[in-house]
């Protein structure tokens, strides 16, 4: 069974609001729960079902993209963002 904590499931509410083929950041979503870009990507990095929560959707503020699934600048975060349109470096 998959313990998903409060916090995750705040963070990973916000991240279902993000529209297929866009991004946000792990700033902007901290920023609206108060908290730090670190523990956005904390919380992402243990999302049990990256499809269905599309943490693929969340870049670094500078415009790369940062993690997915706990590996850093990942082919599949690249290939998906990019399969939905997203305009990605």
């Amino acid at each position: 069974m998959i313990k998903i904590t409060k916090f995750q499931k705040r963070v990973f509410a916000e991240v279902r609001k993000v529209p297929k083929g866009k991004t946000t950041t792990y700033k902007a979503i901290a920023e609206k729960l108060k908290t730090s870009p670190r523990a956005i990507g904390q919380a992402l990095k243990k999302n049990p079902y990256p499809i269905k929560i599309p943490c693929h959707r969340v870049i670094k503020s500078d415009g790369s993209l940062g993690g997915y699934k706990g590996k850093m600048n990942s082919k599949i975060k690249r290939r998906l963002l990019r399969e939905e349109g997203a305009d990605i470096k």
